[in-house]
């Protein structure tokens, strides 16, 4: 697996170097614009540790290829003037403690122009106050927790939909499909407890009864002994919220028990490219948290194919890499208007309408609610967005069996 989930091979001298020579390739007059002070861009992201996967196939590509472009284009529109993105980034080494000491320096003593967050639920929910404190608008592509919104932060947005309206989503699709039981199984952290706790709330009057539910600690090595347990009871639907190593090891074991569901939801990491390559044929009809795919938008499109192009035929995931490139482009047009004000960059991002590859995005304090929950399901190749009705890109199919 860590083939195919680490760095994209830049380290922050070789990203350097790379965005050195993207401006090198600029025509005379663009040089002298990209020669004006830089804009210096902090973050820290895990290049190595257990958050690898996430945040190098959701994050990380997209904050180099999204400076890259700037770059190529001249620079980072500055209240009209183009300036040269330079990214200023270190490995958080998946630690929470490192992760926290790295942004207290970008904002504090580097005092950097600008910040991009941490990968997940737990890194986002330790940075966020010191986030705040400094005064940096925050748009967090991959952390799900309730109690984000709840701290009332008011340079801390949320791009990815809470609990609440992902586990809703999902119940109304499994009563579409005739569910009548489930089983879960969540990672005992913020965001498998509070998927837990919300999908709890959606199941009440649903006509859906849970016949199991286990929590696992991280880093767990074998799912079986509980996916027999759960295979026992025969139920209609299997959930899981998991992380992306746990979303594979519970769907290779699934299919070595004979554990074939009606239903078969996990995440997080259904949405990456490696769930399809890893499972083959067996990723048909398996459903987990996604937002988008290539036929969302043409910009949706035009994203897809430049960052799957820049990676040597890497894909975003379809899930949080696209509310990761939505982050970037309501930045980038705030930075447009407002300049490197961050007050009034915040103030921008909180009280207006922001077109992006995934639609419409407006936020009320924390919360995005302009997009609504979601689910997908891999059909022939592709996760298809198929919950709600509005923004589906094809139509539930009944899961077939273990290929």
């Amino acid at each position: 697996m860590s083939q195919d989930t680490r760095s994209p091979g830049l380290t922050r001298r070789r990203a350097t170097q790379a965005l050195a020579v993207g401006a090198a390739a600029l025509s005379a007059p663009m040089l002298s614009l990209a020669q004006a002070q830089p804009v210096r861009v902090g973050y820290a992201i895990a290049r190595t540790g257990p958050w690898t996967g996430g945040a190098q196939v959701s994050q990380e590509p997209n904050y180099i290829l999204w400076a890259e472009q700037q770059n190529a284009a001249g620079g980072l529109n500055v209240g009209g003037t183009r300036r040269r993105i330079e990214l200023v980034s270190s490995d958080d080494r998946s630690e929470i403690e490192t992760c926290v000491r790295t942004y207290e320096k970008l904002m504090g003593s580097d005092k950097v122009d600008l910040i991009l967050p941490p990968w997940g639920s737990n890194a986002n929910f330790a940075v966020a106050p010191l986030a705040n404190r400094f005064g940096y608008p925050f748009l967090a592509p991959t952390a799900l927790s309730r109690r984000l919104v709840e701290m009332k932060l008011p340079y801390f947005f949320l791009m990815l939909q809470q609990p609440a309206p992902m586990t809703n989503a999902l119940v109304e699709l499994l009563k579409s499909q005739g569910v009548r039981s489930v089983a879960v199984i969540y990672v005992d952290d913020l965001f498998g407890l509070e998927n837990y706790a919300a999908l709890k709330v959606a199941l009440q009057g649903s006509g859906i009864s849970m016949v199991e539910d286990k929590s696992y600690p991280g880093g767990v090595k074998d799912l079986s002994p509980v996916l027999r347990s759960i295979k026992d009871k025969n139920p209609d639907a299997f959930i899981g919220f998991t992380y992306p190593p746990d979303t594979i090891l519970a769907s290779r074991q699934a299919k070595e028990i004979g554990f074939n569901p009606k239903v078969f939801y996990a995440s997080v990491g259904t949405a990456f490219q490696l769930y399809r390559n890893v499972m083959g044929a067996s990723a048909e009809g398996v459903m987990g948290m996604g937002s988008w795919n290539a036929k969302t938008s043409p910009g949706a499109k035009a994203y897809f194919d430049a960052h799957t192009k820049r990676f040597d035929g890497k894909e975003p995931d379809r899930w949080a890499s696209g509310a990761c490139w939505a982050a970037l482009e309501i930045l980038t047009a705030a930075v447009a208007r407002h300049g490197l004000d961050r007050k009034a960059i915040r103030d921008y991002v909180a009280n207006n309408e922001h077109s992006t590859i995934l639609g419409k995005i407006r936020f009320n304090g924390s919360e995005n609610v302009g997009t609504p929950g979601s689910v997908s399901q891999w059909q022939k190749g592709e996760f298809e967005v198929i919950w709600p009705k509005a923004i589906a890109t094809a139509a539930p199919i009944a899961k077939p069996a273990w290929a």
